[in-house]
Order: structure tokens, then sequence, then C-alpha cells
């Protein structure tokens, strides 16, 4: 497979599109607006830059990345001639079952589909297609050029074949592939979201404020940092949605999302996407949002 194509241009969308044409595959970069796709391409250069300063990188290397990747706000022109499609679009069940369906018809029979949900049924996306067999989820880690997880999800109908050859795409990006099964959450988000959520309850109920159940985790069990601000990186729109997932899926409370983060979310406070959730992110740097914002 040397030919991908990436859709979506959003942090994950545009880590992944970065990844692959730095190792040398073609990427069609697909989103449904101009200004998206540019937004994305701006990054995809900041972050060769930062490889650049580190020495990882020539500035050769970061032009034939660039090079090696065409936006395209039309994705019936995106995905002619891929091999591989992966998609990267925002993590909301309805939206990724039509883009599936869509990718069904507009692709030849023999491409692989790729979703990097974190959560959704891999089954249930394949179910919408005419090719279950040739349906996986390859779930990269945030920020994608540099973490090395890449989760790879077989569906209830993915073949052995298709499995096989994603794992060893993967392995191609040095990256390290972990084959999972299609369960609520897999197994990173299985793990990292009730932990996530057992922290906001904390400080839900009063237990400590945010800087200090970071501090405690972060000290105390040599986490890089504390589960308030990872939330706030992941977003908690989406840690919320990946909650509900859980919640539906296995049907036991203790998968029920915090109502702080149900009303933060409403609020409209996101984390770093919206410059605010537990800390205030407003011109790029980390603040402690005041304690009595977090009202039971």
């Amino acid at each position: 497979m040397k030919n991908i194509a990436v859709i979506g241009s959003g942090t994950m969308g545009n880590g992944i599109a970065h990844v692959f044409a730095q190792f040398g595959y073609t990427v069609s970069l697909i989103d449904i607006s101009q200004a998206s796709l540019d937004k994305g391409i701006a990054t995809i250069g900041k972050n060769l830059d930062r490889q650049v300063a580190k020495e990882a990188i020539s500035e050769a290397d970061k032009a034939a990345t660039l090079a090696n990747i065409t936006t395209f706000t039309s994705m019936e022109e995106g995905v002619k001639s891929v091999d591989l499609v992966v998609e990267a679009a925002t993590e909301n069940v309805d939206l990724k079952l039509k883009i599936f369906a869509d990718l069904d018809k507009l692709t030849a029979p023999h491409v692989i589909l790729a979703s990097n949900t974190s959560s959704i049924s891999i089954t249930k996306i394949a179910a919408v297609t005419t090719r279950p067999e040739k349906v996986i989820g390859m779930h990269f880690m945030n920020p994608v050029p540099v973490m090395k997880l890449v989760e790879i999800i077989r569906g209830y109908s993915t073949s052995d074949e298709v499995t096989n050859l994603v794992m060893e795409t993967s392995r191609k990006l040095n990256k390290v592939p972990v084959e999972v099964n299609d369960y609520p959450g897999f197994v990173a988000n299985r793990i990292l979201m009730p932990m996530i959520n057992e922290a906001i309850i904390t400080l839900f109920e009063g237990v400590a404020g945010v800087e200090e159940i970071d501090t405690v985790m972060k000290l105390g069990m040599a986490h890089p940092m504390g589960p308030l601000q990872l939330a706030d990186f992941i977003g908690l729109d989406v840690c919320l949605a990946i909650m509900e997932v859980l919640h539906d899926g296995f049907g036991n409370p203790k998968y029920a999302p915090c109502p702080l983060l149900v009303n933060m979310v409403m609020a409209g406070k996101k984390g770093v996407k919206s410059g605010e959730g537990f800390y205030s992110w407003t011109h790029g740097t980390k603040e402690l949002v005041v304690a009595s914002n977090f009202k039971k």
C-alpha cells in the first residue's frame, strides 16, 4: 500500500497524514472546507519544524513530507486510486456511519477502510459497508508523530489478511501496533476514561482541587501529566462521548459520566480546543481555573 487517504484534517487527521507522508506514502488529506485543510497543513508544517529543530529530520525531509500531501474538499476526488482510507472525523457515530457508507461506494473493492475511532464499534461501522472483512480500526494516539502505539481493532468480520497488512503498515510508520478485539472502549479508553472520570468525580465531590489531583497522579503514579490536564488535551466533549459509549455498551453504572463533566461540556468548556476546561488555555499557556467554577 502506497496511496493513503485521510478523512479529517483536525488534530488526529493531520497527525496521521504527517506520519504517513513522512514515511514516503502519497497522502490525500480530505476535509469539508479548504480553511480546515489549510489549518491542518500549517500544523503539520509547525510539527515538522519542531522535528527539524531537534535534528530528528532535515529540511529536505520536511519538504519531501509536505510534497507527499495533497488536499481535497471532495471525498470522491480524494479517494481515487488509494489503497487505504483512514477516517479521523469527529467521534460521532452517525457521522462515521455516513462516511463509511459513502466510502464503500466511492472506493474500489480492494480498498481497506480504517477508522481512527477511540471507542465506536468497528463491527457497527463495518455493517454499513459491503466489505466488512476489509474494515478495521487504527486508533492512533495523540500527538500522532510522537506516540508509538496504534491500537489495531478487529471487527467481527475483519479478515486475518487485512489485520496482518494493517499491522505491518503500522510498523513501517515506526509504530508499535497492538491487536485488540472490538468491545466498548477497546483497551486504551476502557482503562483510561474511567480513570479520568473518577478524577472528575473526585473534584466534583470536593475531595481535592484540580492541581492537587493532578499532582498526586504525576508524582505518586509517575504519570507524565495529571488526568484533568489530560482530559483538557483530549477534549472534554470527546471524554464524555467515550464514557457514554462505555455506559451504553456495558450497562454498568460505574461507567456513568460525572455530572460535572456533562455540565462543563454543555457550557462549552471543552478544554484546550475551547480555551477553557479544568485549566484556562488562553494564549497557549496553562492557568488554573478558579475552583468555585466547579460546582455540583
